[in-house]
């Protein structure tokens, strides 16, 4: 699923469905109030928040949501105090889910995950019970059409990239997370467009599930990638993507 090839891509399909735009759009409303919260509103000092907006910008949101975000976040207009929280949990067939969650009130969002994943044959960990098995990772995402591979290798790991591999209708560059800002520049200065950035927990292993377990696991991803308290859903869950396209 994210962080994961093959689901990385079945999330950015996803994405760019209508029915999931409003989804999208208070994600990222969050993530540039939080951002701004924590940095100030000047994205040119501000990295998190200069990649928020990138990304609001790339999912064509109107200029006036993100200022409106921004100054929710500098105490320019009233706005919710949202609070960052991770939980961990365990997935039908010994899966592992790392949720980001930002929450305004931490006793009802824990209430309602908890009563979701136990009604989805998982359930709740432990802090530190699954993080263990997810490294964090810069990650950006690059539509590969009409693009050149080693045009798009040079450019990136001169500007400090680990790799690039061509995943489907992407170009995935990875590298150390407080390198994302200064590879996202240079790939961006080079001319090439820059649909995803993010830091990323990708899975050190995997558990494969098939079959009715498969399915369980997706269901359970769709159905907390969907409250709109989680703004990040990670897992080492290995699904074939034609089991997620059957559940479709």
């Amino acid at each position: 699923m994210s962080g994961h090839s093959k689901w990385a891509t079945i999330k950015r399909k996803k994405g760019k469905t209508d029915a999931a735009r409003g989804k999208v759009f208070s994600k990222l409303i969050k993530e540039i109030t939080i951002a701004a919260r924590m940095g100030g509103g000047d994205e040119s000092s501000n990295p998190r928040l200069r990649t928020a907006i990138l990304l609001a910008k790339g999912s064509n949101m109107p200029a006036t949501n993100i200022e409106r975000a921004i100054k929710k976040g500098t105490g320019d207009l009233p706005g919710v105090n949202y609070e960052e929280v991770t939980y961990e949990a365990y997935g039908p067939g010994g899966t592992a889910f790392l949720l980001e969650v930002f929450t305004d009130s931490r006793n009802r969002t824990v209430s309602e995950v908890r009563h979701l994943i136990g009604k989805n044959n998982g359930n709740m960990a432990e802090a530190g019970a699954v993080s263990w098995m997810f490294s964090r990772v810069g990650q950006i995402g690059i539509p590969a059409e009409g693009i050149d591979e080693d045009e798009v290798m040079m450019a990136a790991l001169e500007a400090g990239a680990d790799d690039v591999k061509h995943e489907e209708d992407y170009f995935v560059v990875t590298m150390a997370p407080e390198l994302l800002e200064d590879v996202r520049e240079g790939i961006t200065k080079e001319g090439f467009t820059i649909e995803t950035a993010e830091i990323a927990m990708v899975p050190q292993t995997e558990v494969r599930v098939e079959g009715s377990l498969g399915k369980q696991n997706i269901r359970l991803f769709d159905l907390l990638e969907d409250h709109d308290d989680i703004q990040q859903v990670w897992t080492n869950a290995d699904i074939d993507e034609a089991l997620y396209e059957e559940e479709e």
